[in-house]
């Protein structure tokens, strides 16, 4: 199976999808990451957040696939914003993974009533210039946030990682980032639960091209431009997850997919929303 690749505004080649790792912890979680790489799966997922850092890097070493193969995404905490506490929560990611570089590191929040995403950003510019970071990004950014950073280090994010399903389909963001240079990668790509796979639209388009609910979603994504990162612990869905490249939606069927817009569904707004 052949994954396509897209390339960010600083040269890294990101897999067309990835595994997102919420919740996959523990030896259970080691054996779920594991059976994602052996599937095909090279972009990984994670962040500090999720407590599993080291589960990650145990997986990748007991893969026995290479490591340069792979690529690792973490993510800054809320709890280390400040050009300091980033660089001391960058290194404290770097150990869990067992890793000498992480391949793509994102501000997770933005946090903005502590007001010192900035700080971080610096400290992440830094970061990658001293090679220990191969790319730098951001999740859950609005414009706003957004340009104030650029304005400030004249450095563009590679990434801006958002809430992103038929339900939440983010034109705005979207143009957003294709205007600024930034690749829009997708969280909860399938949504909450089982409800966008089970909408009629959804089931029925998907028994039309014989292909799963949550293949037809996946392919709404990368026909978006956008790289989706669905969670899974288990294998055959991993597999069936990765099969969404031999598909093709027209316009009508891409427009039919985004009228089933409604809104986010956790209530993260950047703007109020903060995690530490």
């Amino acid at each position: 199976m052949t994954i396509p690749s897209l390339t960010l505004n600083d040269g890294l080649e990101l897999p067309a999808i990835g595994l997102g790792t919420y919740k996959l912890t523990g030896q259970d979680g080691i054996d779920s990451i594991v059976s994602a790489l052996h599937a095909g799966y090279r972009l990984i997922d994670s962040a500090t957040l999720y407590g599993n850092e080291v589960e990650v890097g145990q997986a990748i070493v007991e893969s026995g696939i290479p490591r340069e193969e792979i690529i690792v995404t973490t993510k800054l905490p809320g709890s280390g914003h400040g050009f300091d506490e980033t660089m001391a929560a960058f290194e404290s990611s770097r150990r869990a993974l067992g890793l000498d570089v992480i391949d793509l590191y994102l501000i997770h929040w933005p946090n903005p009533s502590v007001n010192r995403y900035l700080d971080s950003w610096e400290a992440m510019v830094e970061l990658q210039q001293d090679g220990l970071a191969r790319s730098i990004g951001v999740c859950n950014f609005t414009e706003e946030f957004l340009n104030r950073i650029i304005d400030a280090s004249g450095v563009v994010p590679s990434v801006n990682q958002i809430e992103l399903h038929p339900y939440f389909p983010q034109a705005q963001m979207r143009a957003v980032h294709a205007q600024l240079g930034i690749q829009t990668e997708s969280w909860s790509p399938l949504g909450k639960d089982d409800k966008i796979r089970q909408e009629q639209l959804i089931t029925d388009l998907a028994a039309k091209k014989n292909i799963t609910p949550a293949q037809l979603i996946l392919q709404w994504h990368v026909q978006l431009g956008t790289i989706p990162l669905p969670k899974s612990a288990d294998p055959d869905r991993q597999r069936s997850n990765l099969d969404c490249f031999d598909h093709t939606l027209s316009d009508e069927e891409m427009a039919s997919i985004s009228s089933l817009e409604r809104g986010r569904l956790w209530g993260g707004d950047p703007n109020t929303h903060e995690e530490l």
